[in-house]
């Protein structure tokens, strides 16, 4: 007697000649095209437009306003011997590598740890205190700083200088400490989940021959945790690269150009002096600062990518 197993329904046919692929291709065309839509509407054609504009002498206001025309690398010309916008490179760079990668990555693994071994009320009144600066309005977060950094303000009263205005004498350090401040909440709850996911056995494996705890945890945990601590560390930068409300807020990119990173000079060139053209191109190298900065990350990721496949 034979018995004849029938296929469950959950199981997907595969199609048995061509004109059942094509249906299949026409399916799966139908149920993702207001996906693509949605990305057409909402990136590829303002990207794209962008881009354009980039290239013009579009203004906001003025002769070029309406009847702007494309300048080709006339942009790009004016970027190359542009002093304040190098500077603004450099203090983007720092802004990103300071406040970013390095503060928000070890502030956040430090409190990972802390939430690892201290005792549940510490744990939680850490947490809480950490998560409430996350969670604030980054403009709220912008005037508590400002208040902080004033002539008479807490950061000057503890350096004991009261009459000490922090954001003309120190400005890019007090944004640096303002978004460290506001953005390690997020270090802290990723790397929290990763060190939930380092097995417990190799650990005490390393426990077992000797290894002292930090020795466990630089030659241990930490390697294990790579692909975590990296995918955290590109987030980080994608999300400070962009910072421009925290900054605008509490110094305008002053004094001077002294914050004025490139979001910010951006929003300058754009609104303040009416070029949009100047402004998009700038956008643009901000585009592809971002972008060589992910390449880093991802390069770094390739050996666990292979690993996966």
């Amino acid at each position: 007697m034979t018995t004849v197993h029938e296929a469950p329904d959950d199981q997907m046919e595969i199609p048995k000649d061509r004109d059942d692929l094509e249906k299949v291709k026409a399916s799966t065309f139908l149920w993702l095209s207001p996906a693509g839509i949605l990305v057409m509407a909402l990136f590829v054609i303002p990207t794209a437009y962008a881009l354009y504009i980039g290239f013009t002498n579009m203004q906001l206001l003025g002769p070029h306003a309406q009847h702007f025309s494309f300048t080709g690398l006339a942009n790009l010309r004016q970027l190359i011997h542009d002093s304040v916008f190098w500077s603004s490179v450099k203090l983007t760079l720092i802004f990103v590598i300071g406040s970013g990668i390095i503060a928000q990555t070890v502030l956040g693994f430090a409190l990972a740890l802390l939430g690892q071994r201290a005792h549940f009320s510490l744990r939680a009144s850490v947490g809480s205190i950490v998560i409430l600066a996350w969670v604030l309005p980054e403009i709220a977060v912008a005037f508590i700083w400002y208040s902080f950094g004033q002539a008479g303000g807490t950061l000057s009263q503890l350096i004991g200088h009261p009459g000490n205005d922090l954001l003309s004498t120190v400005p890019l350090l007090i944004v640096c400490v303002a978004n460290a401040w506001r953005g390690t909440a997020f270090s802290m709850l990723i790397l929290s989940a990763g060190l939930r996911n380092v097995p417990a056995e190799v650990d005490e494996a390393a426990q077992l021959e000797g290894a002292s705890y930090w020795k466990r945890l630089f030659r241990v945990t930490i390697p294990i945790m790579r692909p975590t601590i990296m995918t955290n560390m590109l987030l980080i930068t994608i999300g400070t690269i962009s910072d421009f409300t925290l900054i605008y807020a509490m110094t305008q990119g002053g004094p001077g150009n002294e914050t004025a990173i490139l979001p910010v000079y951006m929003y300058i060139q754009a609104f303040q002096f009416n070029d949009l053209g100047y402004g998009t191109a700038i956008a643009l190298a901000l585009i592809v600062i971002g972008a060589l900065l992910s390449i880093v990350y991802v390069r770094q990721l390739r050996p666990e990518l292979r690993k996966v496949r």
